[in-house]
């Protein structure tokens, strides 16, 4: 009896999960590694630290999903290197041998070498950062009421917001509703009125990837928000109670927030192979590594140009990067061959606040409430786990009429400073 090949799925982000789906039940050994043991839907990870959704709603176990894949089992465990030669992977829990791997570990933030921001800047990659930054922010406006200094009352209340992506965008907006709507009934004795939210952008557009008009909507909305947004700026230095310009300008501010880039995840830099920008890792046109037909890279660690520009790191890439991956798996195991992977762009979006959002996509550009729907009603479909999606529509209706958000709590306290 001829043993089933086994194919390890490193990485249980948006590739990851999409692969194993299109593998399981199909007569092969499926193994997923994480060292987390849930799936983290990190678009709404913002919606975590702003205290509007709980952050068990936008995870799903891993070991619950892979109960209904027949021939998938989990493993809990950090990938720590891989070895080409040998076909196997190492991981903390030991050697775990594959016939086929795909790797899709992911990112992390790119500081781009600046140490001192990246010392006090605040990221939102895992699940606990942000009920870290829900803590923080939250904890900033206990220390306000207290504080008798106007000028550090200010400071405390000063949010500033680096890089001017859907994730800068959309908290940006989330942020100053929870001050305005939220917060200012929670502390009476506040002028919540004097807190800041300052976007700061390196080039002269927000949302550099969607129309022009979209990106002017965008603007004017914030600024009607409230928020100060500052374009062809840099912020080059940092401390616990100020932040620095490229100009020299020094805001003072407690809370420093970075979407300002992403490079390939630490395993990358481990990995026997040659590297782009970002730490991303080339791959041939089926995303096999070179040299390495049994190994698939996928999700923002692949590096893959197509009309001459390299893909995003972006979610539906990886999601598409997946799914190519376990069906160019399926096809080798019958003697088959796929035509390279090409990525469809279906459009992007980003929601600036209640009511406000902007789309560009199935050919056509919404703005407003009806882009707004559009974003609400997709991010529920790609939510995984049927509870999930109520929990989270259910904040989001609760939000709507009411102007509530329901976690406005701090599960740990802080010490003065972020280290």
């Amino acid at each position: 009896m001829t043993k089933n090949k086994r194919v390890v799925i490193a990485g249980m982000g948006f590739g990851g999960i999409r692969a194993a789906r299109v593998l399981a039940g199909r007569g092969l050994d499926v193994v997923l590694v994480d060292r987390n043991n849930y799936h983290l839907f990190q678009p709404l990870l913002y919606q975590v630290a702003t205290a509007g959704l709980e952050q068990e709603s936008i995870a799903h176990s891993v070991r619950a999903m892979a109960r209904s894949w027949s021939g998938t089992r989990f493993h809990l465990a950090e990938v720590a290197g891989v070895n080409f030669i040998s076909h196997e992977i190492q991981t903390d829990n030991g050697l775990l041998p594959y016939d086929y791997l795909v790797i899709g570990a992911g990112s992390v933030t790119n500081f781009f070498g600046l140490e001192s921001v990246k010392r006090h800047a605040f990221d939102l990659k895992e699940l606990a950062d942000a009920e870290i930054l829900r803590n923080h922010i939250l904890t900033a406006f206990e220390r306000a009421v207290i504080e008798p200094d106007p000028a550090r009352k200010r400071a405390l209340m000063t949010f500033v917001i680096v890089g001017g992506g859907p994730t800068g965008v959309e908290f940006a907006g989330a942020l100053i509703e929870l001050v305005h709507f939220v917060l200012a009934k929670d502390y009476p004795d506040l002028n919540t009125g004097a807190a800041r939210v300052v976007l700061v952008e390196a080039t002269d557009k927000l949302l550099a990837s969607m129309p022009e008009k979209l990106r002017t909507y965008t603007l004017k909305k914030l600024r009607s928000m409230s928020v100060e947004v500052l374009l062809n700026a840099r912020v080059v230095d940092a401390g616990p109670e100020r932040v620095v310009l490229h100009d020299g300008t020094v805001i003072p501010a407690h809370t420093l927030f970075w979407s300002a880039g992403v490079k390939a995840a630490a395993l990358s830099d481990v990995l026997d192979a040659p590297h782009k920008a970002g730490g991303r890792i080339p791959v041939e046109p089926d995303l096999t590594l070179p040299g390495h037909p049994d190994v698939y890279v996928i999700g923002d660690m692949a590096y893959l140009e197509q009309d001459g520009a390299a893909l995003p790191m972006i979610a539906p890439v990886a999601m598409q990067m997946g799914i190519y991956s376990g069906r160019a798996i399926l096809s080798k195991e019958r003697g088959t061959t796929l035509p390279p992977f090409c990525y469809h762009d279906k459009g992007s979006m980003a929601t600036i606040g209640r009511n406000a959002a902007v789309a560009s996509a199935f050919g056509m550009d919404f703005r407003g409430y009806l882009a707004w729907l559009v974003w609400l009603l997709l991010h529920l479909y790609y939510l995984i786990g049927f509870r999930n999606r109520i929990v989270v529509m259910l904040n989001w209706v609760w939000y709507y009429w009411f102007h509530e958000r329901q976690v406005r709590l701090i599960t740990k306290r802080e010490g003065q400073s972020h280290e």
